[in-house]
């Protein structure tokens, strides 16, 4: 009876993941339903589905959201256009946008890694940071090499021409967070919170002398 049980909760929990991985790839395309804005002659568009990959790092966290953008970006490779402006197909990953393409799965990752060692409290200012950090620095670090590459001018032309991008991004941070803050105060456990690795080290350390204590007193008696 409890094998069952808790094969029961191991599928149930299973279900559940799935289906946020399928809402937050929904919400993600739905993002880029509005189109997208061309500026500059990066040939890279400005879009709101930046806002969907940094809300899946913030409230799936990093495998989830990872797995929700994969996702998307599978759906995107087979050819449906869920992509802002209605682009789809294979093409889309060697433009000029691939990079930043990429940069969302290492984004979502850092994320969300950074968002489950802020909770259970996740403060609104280290947060706004850990978002900043996989949604913006993430993502421009492969996205700007890449349009350099793909559009053959130099580094810093295309550093130049993403500085377009960052008062929109600025923006879409300061909403993923007030966003995920409401979103863990009413459903907590979404994310489970994970200790930063130097206290993890440190509470290893600081177990050692209770055991060789431990060990000394049993030898005694």
């Amino acid at each position: 009876m409890t094998a069952q049980t808790s094969e029961r909760g191991i599928a149930r929990s299973s279900a559940r993941d799935l289906a946020q991985i399928a809402v937050f790839a929904a919400l993600i395309a739905a993002l880029g339903l509005p189109g997208a804005l061309q500026i500059g002659t990066t040939g890279v568009p400005i879009t709101f589905q930046t806002l969907g990959v940094m809300l899946a790092g913030a409230i799936l966290g990093a495998r989830k959201g990872f797995l929700a953008v994969l996702l998307l970006e599978a759906l995107v490779a087979a050819g449906l256009p869920l992509l802002s402006g209605g682009r789809g197909g294979l093409g889309v990953f060697v433009g000029p946008s691939a990079g930043y393409l990429l940069g969302w799965l290492l984004g979502v990752v850092v994320i969300g890694w950074f968002t489950a060692r802020l909770l259970p409290r996740y403060r609104v200012l280290p947060a706004l940071g850990a978002t900043a950090l996989g949604g913006i620095v993430a993502v421009y670090a492969i996205g700007v090499p890449w349009v350099a590459v793909a559009t053959g001018i130099p580094f810093w032309a295309s550093l130049t021409g993403s500085l377009v991008f960052l008062p929109g991004d600025i923006l879409k941070v300061v909403v993923t967070v007030l966003v995920a803050k409401q979103v863990h105060r009413a459903w907590p456990g979404l994310i489970a919170p994970q200790p930063w690795p130097w206290a993890r080290d440190t509470a290893h350390t600081a177990a050692e002398p209770t055991t060789v204590e431990a060990s000394t007193t049993a030898r005694a008696e």
